[in-house]
C-alpha cells in the first residue's frame, strides 16, 4: 500500500471510545460482566475501553480469525478459546470491526452455546456494506464506507494496527 485516506483522526476515535464506554457502563455496569477481547484486532479497543469502564468486571480473550494478515477473509480459524467458563455469565465481546459479520457471529454463537446468560458485542467500526449475516453490534464506535480500513487495532496485511487514526487503503 502506497497511499491511504484518513477517515477519522485519533481525536475522533477517542471521542467515539468515550461515548461507547458510557453506553456500555449504562447497559452493563450492574452485571459483573466478563469482557472477551477478540485478538488481535480487539486489543486496542479493549485497552482503550477498560480504564473508562468504572465498574467491576473480568477480562479474558479469545483468538478467532478469518483474515490471517490478508485483505480478504477465508474460513474461520480458532487459535485460542477463553479460559473462563461462560455458563451463566454476562459476556461483552469486543472486536475491531464488523465487516462481513462471519467472525463476530460465530464468536457470539459460540458464547451462547457455552452457556452465557447474556451476550453483547462492541466494535470500534461498523463497515457500511451488505451482509449475508444478520448482525447488529450492541455498541458501535464509528461507521466507515465499504473500503479496506486500518488503524486503532485493524491491520493492513499485518501492519498498521498502531496507526493513530482510521484510514482507508487507496491502492493494494
Amino acid at each position: 500500500m502506497r497511499r491511504a485516506e484518513r477517515l477519522y483522526s485519533g481525536d475522533q476515535v477517542m471521542a467515539a471510545v468515550a461515548r461507547m464506554a458510557g453506553e456500555i457502563t449504562a447497559a452493563l455496569g450492574e452485571s459483573d460482566p466478563l469482557v472477551l477481547c477478540v485478538m488481535n484486532g480487539g486489543l486496542v479497543l479493549t485497552g482503550l475501553l477498560l480504564p473508562r469502564l468504572d465498574f467491576v468486571l473480568r477480562v479474558d480473550y479469545l483468538h478467532a480469525t478469518r483474515y490471517r494478515n490478508r485483505t480478504h477473509g477465508d474460513e474461520l480459524q480458532w487459535r485460542k478459546r477463553q479460559d473462563h467458563d461462560l455458563r451463566g455469565e454476562t459476556v461483552l465481546v469486543v472486536d475491531d470491526i464488523l465487516d462481513e459479520g462471519h467472525t463476530l457471529a460465530a464468536i457470539l454463537d459460540y458464547c451462547r452455546v457455552q452457556g452465557a446468560a447474556r451476550v453483547c458485542s462492541a466494535v470500534l467500526v461498523d463497515k457500511c456494506r451488505p451482509r449475508t449475516v444478520e448482525l447488529r453490534p450492541d455498541f458501535i464506535g464509528l461507521e466507515v464506507p465499504d473500503r479496506y480500513v486500518f488503524g486503532f487495532g485493524m491491520d493492513y496485511k499485518g501492519y498498521w494496527r498502531n496507526a493513530a487514526g482510521i484510514f482507508a487503503a487507496t491502492d493494494d
